[in-house]
């Protein structure tokens, strides 16, 4: 293979507080995307680490290759302020190109550049630079990406920390069932680590939240009021694992002093998903085979976000790792669907090409009553495919009828090369 593959995680100490890891999979990706026609977008949440991927994409290329041209522009730095005018950075990229060189172009915080796009198409004709760009979630939007390039891209989303990653930050603690109960709090923005104190650290996710509501969507959308959007999100983080639907939802916020409609309801969830603070999912009838539209659940990209808002208030365990196995399935490139057969629910149907797999998710199955209850609705489902309970069990991997049972430990700190098995 052309490229070298990074084999290991390598651990870097910043200081006594904060680590870097290398987030193998993510540089793998773009390793493998390197020199391909396409445009490469690095998407995800705030803070999830979109900047420090490209910046570790760099050091691999200095390190691996030599007859290199490294065009790199971080419109958060003053040093780039003349140009953030789309003809000016133009004319830089332009003024910076060598020829006979593998011309590399990196933009990170591209948004802070009007019409940008323009720019950046205009530069994507030539085929003269291997293209990558970041930049603010609510302004590189998926929906929005094929508006915006008129060319070949390919998006590579990233996620908060994975409690895979997670260990790998804290591997000192070999307590691996510790850990996961600091995960659940804590959860996978890794910028909140580096904090001393619990208050700091919650400040921190906070802040981060309330920016992308109060800030980023106000102003990429012109929003009059951001009460009912910062309520929305909220009742959403509350009522995670829960049938959704607009109607029911705004019926519940005017309930509660906070009026608002059906229609304003339906485009703050869109817009919420959009930037990627919640993933919409919808529902499957597995006897049917076919999409149900009526209603959604809605799961947050990272729970530590739910703990920081909303304290320990109604703090369902079993609701939160139902939370966390739907984002690692979706970080493991799964597609993924609510199951209904008949009046039973099936939390997750995953499919990845011909692979599908049915997942309940529970907190305690001790009782045995309870196990059988989470076990009923996948022994009614006839078909072949392999199905699961993920549950709090901290016992290794057995079976129950023909269904594996795993310890959500050991399942989140599978091989992702394994995928959900």
């Amino acid at each position: 293979m052309w490229f070298q593959k990074i084999k290991k995680i390598n651990l870097l100490k910043a200081n006594d507080y904060m680590k870097t890891i290398t987030r193998t999979k993510y540089l793998n990706r773009i390793i493998e995307l390197n020199q391909t026609p396409d445009i490469k977008i690095i998407t995800g949440i705030r803070r999830s680490g979109k900047s420090k991927l490209m910046q570790a994409y760099i050091e691999y290329l200095k390190n691996h290759y030599e007859n290199v041209n490294i065009i790199f522009i971080d419109f958060m730095d003053l040093i780039y302020e003349e140009i953030r005018e789309y003809h000016a950075l133009h004319a830089y990229v332009e003024e910076h190109f060598q020829e006979k060189k593998a011309n590399y172009l990196f933009v990170d915080e591209v948004q802070m550049c009007p019409k940008f796009e323009l720019a950046i198409n205009s530069l994507y004709s030539k085929g003269k630079y291997d293209i990558y760009i970041t930049g603010s979630n609510a302004f590189l939007l998926s929906a929005d990406l094929a508006a915006l390039f008129t060319g070949r891209y390919i998006e590579i989303h990233v996620f908060p920390f994975s409690f895979q990653e997670y260990c790998q930050y804290y591997d000192e603690t070999g307590d691996k069932e510790k850990l996961f109960d600091e995960y659940s709090i804590k959860g996978g923005l890794s910028g909140s680590y580096a904090y001393r104190t619990e208050k700091d650290r919650i400040n921190y996710i906070k802040e981060v939240y309330e920016t992308i509501v109060t800030r980023d969507l106000v102003q990429k959308y012109s929003l009059p009021d951001t009460l009912v959007l910062q309520r929305l999100g909220e009742f959403l983080m509350d009522n995670i694992s829960s049938l959704t639907s607009p109607n029911k939802v705004s019926q519940l916020l005017t309930a509660n002093k906070t009026t608002t409609n059906h229609v304003t309801v339906g485009r703050y969830i869109k817009y919420l998903c959009n930037a990627f603070v919640f993933y919409d999912i919808k529902r499957y009838d597995i006897r049917g085979k076919k999409y149900l539209e009526s209603s959604e659940k809605f799961y947050l990209c990272d729970t530590g976000i739910r703990y920081a808002i909303l304290g320990s208030r109604n703090m369902d365990y079993g609701r939160v790792y139902e939370n966390m196995v739907c984002i690692e399935l979706l970080r493991r490139g799964y597609d993924v669907y609510v199951g209904k057969l008949y009046q039973k629910e099936i939390d997750f149907v995953a499919q990845k090409g011909s692979e599908k797999i049915y997942i309940q998710v529970s907190d305690n199955i001790s009782d045995q009553n309870t196990l059988e209850r989470e076990c009923l609705p996948l022994l009614q489902i006839r078909d072949a495919y392999p199905k699961k309970v993920i549950a709090r069990t901290r016992h290794p991997k057995y079976g129950y009828e023909g269904i594996e049972i795993y310890n959500i430990v050991d399942w989140l700190l599978q091989d992702e090369e394994n995928g959900a098995q």
